[in-house]
């Protein structure tokens, strides 16, 4: 029989002080009464919410209820996304459901905002069971014993503070601590906790320490120099670490110590002799190196890699732009990549003058942006060759809105892939 692994939601799956923080302040203002320092409001991140008020804010047991009314009327509308997964959750989560281990939530929020915060960010599949505290009842014994089955073997609590950990207790199964939450280490020990973990992969480390860990996905954004791939990737990376993945960026050519000489040979504007074949071989050479030493040891790790170009800008720029041919291209850099491929394509869709206008008006181009029309006209006749080629890997984003809304349809697409991959 597997085990059953119950965690705590804030401060354990989810850092949610922000969305918090700002409703209990709100509660305050509208009470007309001293908004909380920080330290009062750190503790606010756990307890249930009534006891919270009345022990922090010495509210009485009618006022801390009209607190609790108001504040759950802006985080029901904006603060319980107002949050961040915490890096490695996912890679755990995944990790444990592989191994066959029943999962669950147990959570002294109300059913309604922990069902939308699970939802929100993709964790909610992988919990058998969500229990949530109801009037009155928020003891973590209480809601313990009513997450499991009649018929259950071992059993472990995890959680960031002294609620989780006494609860665990009381309710006679196993308790792991965890100290990247709102919780200190020595009120985790005292409260009664078995293990401590110091980050969510530590908590595989406990649990399942053989287990090969699920992997991570390999991301690429391309587009014309001027297409503002710089914006969204910046963009991108920081929604995708609000959802807990575990992001490392790195570039084409480059993101290596060698590919990095290499770029530099590539992009002086002294080196115009260069030749196409020569231009091509240093990206293949560069992108040998990347997979190699980056992308495939950071996958295995269960990260996401989030790569600004790869090999769709060789058969653009060398394919198209210097003629060389998509399958020339393609076949210089078959020992390169050696099947390694992104899971999926960020295209920014954007006529090439529209984009040479837009980046010559931000900087010096380099050496490949100083070329002809004609060439930058070839280079997004080679995107489209490939997207038509492969259109399930492309995500085509029109890159001439505004930089909001592109941001969104991107969001929407790379995490709709993201969580049908972790299916």
């Amino acid at each position: 029989m597997k085990p059953w692994v119950l965690f705590d939601l804030d401060g354990t799956l989810t850092q949610s002080e922000e969305g918090i923080w700002n409703s209990v302040r709100h509660a305050a203002r509208k009470m007309n009464l001293p908004e909380p320092d920080a330290a009062t409001l750190r503790k606010f991140v756990g307890p249930p919410l009534l006891w919270s008020f009345q022990e922090y804010m010495g509210m009485t047991p009618e006022t801390a209820q009209q607190a609790q009314t108001i504040y759950r009327e802006r985080y029901n509308a904006v603060g319980l996304f107002e949050n961040r997964v915490y890096p490695g959750v996912r890679t755990m989560l995944r990790t444990l459901h592989r191994q066959g281990f029943h999962l669950g939530v147990v959570t002294g929020k109300p059913i309604n905002p922990t069902k939308r915060i699970l939802d929100h960010f993709g964790l909610l599949d992988w919990m058998e069971t969500v229990v949530s505290a109801t009037d009155g009842h928020a003891e973590k014994e209480h809601l313990i014993r009513q997450a499991l089955p009649q018929s259950y073997g071992e059993v472990w609590m995890v959680g960031d503070r002294k609620f989780d950990m006494d609860g665990g207790v009381k309710a006679g199964v196993h308790t792991l601590g965890v100290t990247y939450g709102y919780g200190s280490e020595e009120e985790l020990w005292e409260s009664g906790a078995e293990k401590i973990a110091h980050t969510p992969l530590e908590i595989l480390d406990i649990l399942c320490p053989d287990a090969e860990r699920a992997p991570g996905a390999f991301l690429s954004m391309e587009g014309l120099d001027g297409s503002g791939k710089g914006t969204q990737l910046e963009r991108l990376q920081d929604l995708l670490g609000r959802y807990g993945f575990d992001v490392l960026e790195t570039r084409e050519p480059g993101g290596t110590p060698i590919g990095e000489k290499i770029r530099e040979i590539l992009l002086d504007r002294e080196n115009r002799e260069m030749t196409r074949e020569t231009e091509s071989l240093l990206y293949a050479a560069s992108r040998a190196q990347l997979v190699r030493e980056v992308i495939r040891p950071a996958v295995k790790r269960g990260q996401l890699v989030l790569c600004d170009r790869f090999l769709d800008s060789s058969v653009a720029y060398q394919g198209g732009g210097r003629e060389l041919g998509v399958d020339r291209v393609l076949e210089i850099n078959a020992p390169a990549v050696d099947g390694t491929m992104p899971d999926l394509t960020v295209y920014l869709d954007i006529n090439h003058r529209k984009a040479l206008e837009r980046r010559c008006a931000a900087s010096e181009p380099d050496r490949l942006e100083m070329e002809a029309e004609s060439f930058h006209a070839r280079v997004e006749d080679g995107y489209r060759t490939l997207i038509a080629r492969s259109p399930e890997r492309f995500a085509v984003v029109n890159a001439e809105g505004d930089r909001d809304s592109i941001a969104k349809e991107i969001a929407d697409r790379v995490l709709a892939r993201l969580m049908e991959m972790e299916k």
